[in-house]
């Protein structure tokens, strides 16, 4: 009796370590094929480009508080043609000398397909913002000469899709220089009673 109870526990256990040995062999098989098919077609980052920037409130205030409130338009484009993106995750916002100076606005999530542009206009704002006592010193003399100088950044995850295969999340940093001429309203275009919309078309930095 106890010898036929040992083989029956050997059989379950070799069954066991047959669908581990299976389970890991499939998962290998799937890892190299993505791999594989990832070599060979080479996947190229998003291209950003920052169009445009509304300014609605650009309000420097004692002791050191910033208020803001400002449209973006960015112009994204997918230039890989047999690759897709999913931007899972999205957030948008202003700095000032590596100072945030604006909450995080979420861009809704979204599938950009193979060669594909998209249109992105979030607003991003800040209330009575704190400003380093030197950056406010900065920021001031900045705007007493006309032109203002912000870094437009855009933090969050995307994926990768390949035929069928979706990949795991990759973050995406994306860094867009912003030179707004605030003490010119001619350069811009007015738009409403005080908002004023400057042209930038400037060429952003990505890194995935």
């Amino acid at each position: 009796m106890s010898k036929d109870c040992g083989n029956h526990g050997g059989g379950k256990e070799a069954a066991v370590r047959r669908i581990l040995a299976a389970v890991i062999a499939f998962v290998i098989i799937v890892l190299v094929t993505i791999f594989l098919v990832w070599v060979i077609l080479r996947p190229t980052k998003p291209r950003f480009v920052l169009q445009d920037a509304t300014v609605f409130a650009f309000n420097l205030s004692q002791p050191h508080l910033l208020t803001t409130n400002f449209q973006i338009t960015f112009a994204t484009r997918n230039p890989n043609s047999k690759i897709g993106i999913y931007y899972d995750r999205l957030h948008v916002y202003a700095t000032y000398r590596n100072q945030q100076i604006t909450l995080r606005t979420a861009i809704p999530p979204t599938y950009q397909g193979h060669k594909e542009d998209n249109i992105w206009s979030p607003f991003v704002y800040g209330t009575a913002v704190p400003i380093a006592p030197y950056n406010s010193v900065a920021l001031g003399d900045e705007q007493g000469r006309g032109f203002v100088g912000l870094m437009i950044r855009a933090d969050g995850r995307v994926r990768w899709k390949v035929g069928t295969l979706i990949t795991g999340k990759y973050h995406i940093h994306v860094r867009c220089p912003a030179y707004i001429n605030l003490g010119n309203k001619a350069a811009g275009v007015i738009v409403g009673d005080n908002a004023v919309k400057y042209t930038l078309v400037t060429k952003c930095t990505v890194n995935v």
